[in-house]
């Protein structure tokens, strides 16, 4: 048995593994969206769809050759250990042409990992078949436990232990070198298994058969599990959105989905259906009244929302995930029951990735999540009661359960209504939603604004009295117009034409800064966020300079430019890119700012945007500074009573001493929280969440 164990528990271990070393690779070049995580996720779940059906035609079809089994199964890992390593070509990275973001990561990942993941996600069901065969009498439903421990330390080790130690490519290449050990423990068990196998061992297992499953229960099982991926995938999303895009944010649900797999697969007294359900409900209930508090005034701390968001992954998958053990199959139709599995976690993240961003104009999957998980759980307790001995000690309870699933829907409603309330147009895409809504201000001034998720991204005021004014956090006491006024350039008689880069559009505002004959240059991934700025908005319009926004990822564009055409030569350049609530990390890392340098002239100023709810930028981005020999200034601004502006911190990175002297003058340049910075260095290979949670 230990040579299974340490086969399954290593198969699963790499299968899990691979997912976040892969996302983390390609984050970057797909603008740190939310989006590329999901899309893994769907292709895993796909490839795990895939490798469950492949491990279940090679038992049905050749259930009486085992030894044909185990030459071709372990023939394909030959092929598979040919395309080793794993770490995806620079050729592949996308250049703002493709139609669609979903398609590129689907083929680069298929071109990547797709032979070698097939294969591993082939192995659970593969080897318990062997094993039940190896050992006649022995149920190998236990191993499916230890399968998923192997997943969930795949996965917890990465952000404690492997990102932290290894860069990308190591990361790679580690988990190829581990693949080689894992297909020889697996050929040792294909010899082992064709070995012990008996020429009547194929009839022998079909005569011990058991009953075929009821359909009804096939059905729930397929329910059930696309109602965990639903659930996995919907938070995570969620979590993602408000925070930032970071391996350790994708691991936490993901392992705690694993878990509830443990818990539930190891032996049935662990999962008691009148704890989980109740347990279930109260976290539900708890994330649907943090979802109704999005547009407070007052922000809950982070680890409180991960904390909620967290208990609601694992509850409501422990539910879905015990409520299958529940109905499992003899181990005749072990490989059918994983099957099934596998297919219910592929239509959750087929709905999620293709289905909801077409049929929805929010991330409303997350509410069907929700109700499908509270019909699926009241169809399991109407069977139970059906069944049980005395019904009518259980019949208090239809009542509390019906006001429970009232309350849910009222709320989830009222969360429908109010998300939507005031929208002009909303458009949602693979970076997420964008909303154009219409709102007024203290003085009960009309104004416009653009929400991304539920975080503003600028506004402005119809009125022709107005409608140039700079707003929310780009007004002329924010860092921006500070930026503006001390540029040397500005002072000149008659004042000198300047170039200016923005990284991230959102409506456009910076553009009321410019100048007849100066030029303004902004980056943006999302052509969305182009079309409701040029629609819905008038900054870009009625800027007095020249405007051009290109589109795609600003870093493989500036990239591109400077192999092209050489630097752009900005007086200023703003990184002003915010994914939700938190600027991608991929732009504010070592290799990031030499780009930035690159492209600015020897006086220029770069100007990073830092306001945040729940993380502190400034260190890591004062270190960078102190690294390309820089002197770095924070501009913060906290507005009196100004209805249009926000609060907002900007850094203000330069060697010019003319701009830095007029910095000086303006009064304008705040002091660091801490006098000396933190030493964090953040790379393209590397960085740490956790050193600046507030």
């Amino acid at each position: 048995m230990p040579l299974f164990v340490a086969a399954v528990f290593l198969s699963a271990f790499l299968l899990f593994q691979v997912q976040p070393v892969i996302a983390r690779y390609i984050l970057p070049w797909y603008g740190g969206s939310p989006g590329v995580w999901t899309t893994c996720l769907l292709f895993f779940q796909v490839g795990l769809l895939g490798g469950y059906a492949y491990a279940h035609a090679l038992v049905s079809v050749l259930r009486d050759r085992p030894r044909v089994q185990a030459c071709i199964h372990l023939g394909l890992l030959g092929l598979a250990l040919l395309l080793l390593p794993i770490t995806p070509s620079p050729d592949w990275k996308p250049d703002g042409t493709e139609a669609s973001q979903v398609a590129g990561i689907v083929r680069l990942l298929a071109l990547s990992v797709g032979a070698p993941y097939l294969l591993l996600s082939a192995s659970g069901p593969l080897l318990q078949h062997w094993f039940s065969e190896v050992h006649p009498g022995r149920s190998p439903y236990r191993l499916y436990a230890v399968s998923n421990l192997g997943s969930l330390l795949g996965l917890l080790t990465y952000p404690f232990l492997v990102e932290p130690r290894l860069d990308l490519k190591q990361q790679t290449w580690s988990w190829s070198l581990v693949f080689v050990l894992y297909a020889a423990l697996a050929g040792v068990a294909g010899w082992r298994f064709a070995k012990a196998s008996r020429p009547d061992a194929g009839a022998s297992s079909a005569s011990a058969a058991g009953s075929r499953p009821p359909v009804l229960d096939v059905l729930l099982w397929i329910a059930f599990s696309a109602c965990g991926s639903l659930l996995l995938l919907s938070l995570t999303n969620q979590m993602c959105l408000d925070v930032a895009v970071v391996p350790f944010l994708w691991v936490v649900p993901l392992s705690l989905y694993l878990l509830t797999f443990v818990i539930a697969f190891d032996h049935a007294r662990w999962y008691v259906r009148w704890i989980a359900i109740p347990m279930a409900a109260v976290a539900v209930g708890l994330t649907i009244w943090l979802m109704n508090r999005q547009f407070a005034a007052n922000e809950w701390p982070l680890l409180r929302q991960v904390a909620i968001y967290s208990g609601a992954v694992f509850f409501g998958c422990l539910v879905c995930h015990g409520e299958v053990v529940r109905m499992k199959p003899p181990v005749r139709h072990l490989t059918g029951f994983y099957l099934a599995i596998a297919l219910g976690g592929a239509l959750g993240g087929l709905f999620v990735n293709l289905a909801a961003p077409r049929l929805f104009s929010g991330h409303w999957e997350l509410h069907l999540a929700f109700a499908m998980l509270a019909i699926l759980a009241s169809i399991q307790m109407a069977r139970a009661l059906r069944r049980s001995r005395h019904p009518l000690r259980l019949a208090p309870l239809a009542l509390p359960w019906i006001a429970a699933l009232v309350t849910m829907d009222f709320y989830l409603l009222r969360h429908l209504e109010e998300s939507r309330g005031s929208a002009v147009e909303a458009k949602r895409g693979f970076y997420g939603v964008l909303q154009v809504r219409e709102e007024t201000d203290t003085d009960g001034e009309l104004y416009r604004t653009l929400y991304h998720g539920r975080i503003s991204h600028g506004r402005q005021y119809p009125d022709e009295s107005a409608r140039r004014l700079a707003t929310t956090y780009y007004g002329t006491r924010s860092g921006v117009g500070v930026a503006f006024s001390c540029l040397p350039a500005r002072e000149e008689t008659p004042t000198r034409e300047i170039h200016v880069g923005a990284i991230g559009l959102g409506v456009g505002t910076i553009a009321t800064y410019a100048d007849p004959g100066d030029r303004f240059r902004f980056y943006e991934i999302n052509p969305q966020v182009e079309e409701l700025a040029r629609e819905h908005f008038t900054y870009l319009a009625d800027s007095g300079g020249e405007v051009e926004v290109v589109l795609g990822d600003a870093r493989i564009s500036l990239e591109r430019e400077l192999a092209e055409s050489g630097p752009q030569e900005f007086d200023l350049l703003f990184v002003d890119a915010f994914s939700g609530d938190s600027i991608p990390i991929h732009l504010v890392t070592r290799e990031a700012f030499e780009l930035y340098f690159r492209h600015l002239k020897p006086d220029g100023v770069l100007a990073v945007h830092v306001t945040n709810l729940h993380i502190d930028l400034s260190d890591p981005v004062r270190t960078l500074a102190e690294h390309f020999g820089k002197k770095a200034f924070r501009i913060e601004h906290i507005p009196d009573y100004e209805p249009h502006a926000y609060y907002s911190d900007w850094i203000l990175i330069t060697t010019d001493g003319e701009f830095i002297g007029n910095l000086d003058v303006s009064e304008r340049v705040v002091p660091w929280e801490r006098e000396e910075a933190r030493s964090i260095l953040w790379t393209d290979d590397y960085c740490n969440l956790f050193e600046v949670l507030m």
